[in-house]
């Protein structure tokens, strides 16, 4: 007898069977959220953030060649830096001034390995904190990169560099006002759990593997390199792909996650950079839309955020910059990010998620006070997701 299939897993399973896949019709279904069954949330999600293309018959090609990028992204971003650290140490002689890690010109390999190692430092200490209420991103992963781990080379990896580099360095001053300000106690941890321990070698923990994927994405993008914040982008994405059922999907987590983390932060990467802050494109233009939106929708409510002097940056800015990731458990925020991503005007449908939050508590935010209410908005009391995109969906018919 054929194993019990749900009607909504044969309907996903129909629509990704055809040779190019009805995107329109995936992302319909998509938006009522993806089963977790056999994989298909993996493979809905890298469609839907542009990885793979529509026609099946290039997955394979494409594939292959993407994941070899990244291993060439890995050994000249580095390991050849590390390598070349470690053969400083062996023949002195072949250091001219060019090379000298005192030598003050700017273009020189040194500034910028020390320059990286600022902004390691600021990956290492963000992506340790990594929803400490969950064991994943501690646990060793079944697919180290042996590129890095090779026991036979003695380069330094990033992991020695963290531990070399002087805890004492500057912190990156790029982090974003209000990104990590008022942290839920939901996702408080115990001290003791609060940093991450570093495996034995020869074992990567999970926390290790989205370090790299971010060290990568800053080389790769100086413009915006590394702001804190977007390791709570890159989680939620790594761990679904890492939790893949399907062994040779799991396999290259790290290098699908990193490219579809790419085109995750290609649409919502000005929310990351302060200069852009008041134009059209920035996150000041996208959190008044949600108070206009407010205002349409409820608008007794809205005067009274208003009224209470209440700004949408105190609390949406978080909302909007980190697509709700930091307000619910890990299980929640994919389920979100399965109508996020669903959304064909991307992040539309976000605003409408962020007002439906605020009606859904509007009788005590009503009744509430600045304090209350700030707190209310930096806490969210209602955990079903369910209930919030219900609302968010009834606010968008009722256009």
């Amino acid at each position: 007898r054929p194993p019990f299939r749900s009607p909504r897993i044969a309907d996903f399973q129909e629509v990704l069977g055809e040779p190019t896949v009805a995107l329109a019709k995936l992302r319909e279904l998509c938006f009522s959220g993806i089963p977790f069954d056999g994989g298909l949330r993996c493979l809905c999600w890298k469609i839907l953030l542009n990885y793979l293309p529509l026609e099946k018959a290039l997955w394979g090609s494409l594939l292959k060649k993407q994941r070899d990028l990244y291993s060439q992204f890995l050994k000249e971003m580095i390991i050849q830096p590390g390598i070349a650290k470690a053969n400083l140490g062996v023949s002195r002689e072949d250091v001219t001034l060019e090379d000298h890690p005192l030598n003050p010109s700017p273009d020189s390999r040194w500034n910028t390995y020390f320059k990286d190692n600022e902004v390691l430092l600021q990956i290492d200490k963000d992506v340790r904190r990594l929803y400490p209420d969950m064991a994943f991103f501690q646990r060793p992963t079944d697919y180290p990169c042996l590129l890095v781990l090779d026991p036979q080379s003695e380069f330094e990896t990033l992991r020695r560099r963290v531990e070399q580099t002087t805890l004492k360095a500057q912190p990156v001053a790029r982090s974003r006002s209000g990104l990590t300000n008022v942290s839920s106690p939901l996702k408080a941890a115990p001290s003791s759990l609060s940093e991450y321990e570093v495996l034995p070698n020869g074992c990567e923990a999970h926390w290790e593997v989205v370090e790299r994927i971010l060290f990568i994405y800053a080389k790769l993008n100086p413009g915006i390199a590394y702001v804190q914040g977007m390791n709570e982008i890159v989680g939620p994405l790594y761990y679904t792909f890492a939790t893949d059922p399907n062994s040779e999907w799991k396999e290259h987590a790290e290098a699908d996650t990193f490219f579809c983390f790419t085109n995750l932060m290609a649409e919502i990467r000005d929310n990351f950079i302060k200069s852009l802050d008041d134009s059209q494109c920035g996150i000041t233009y996208k959190m008044e839309k949600v108070y206009s939106t407010l205002k349409e929708k409820d608008v007794e409510l809205y005067l009274k955020l208003q009224e209470q002097n209440i700004k949408p940056q105190f609390f949406a800015f978080r909302w909007l910059t980190l697509l709700l990731s930091q307000e619910f458990l890990l299980p929640d925020v994919i389920r979100i990010w399965d109508s996020l991503f669903a959304d064909a005007k991307r992040f539309d449908f976000l605003l409408l998620v962020c007002c439906a939050m605020l009606t859904l508590i509007r009788d005590q935010l009503l009744e509430g006070d600045f304090t209350l209410n700030m707190r209310l908005l930096q806490d969210y009391p209602i955990s079903d997701v369910h209930l919030i995109l219900k609302k968010a969906k009834e606010l968008q018919d009722s256009k």
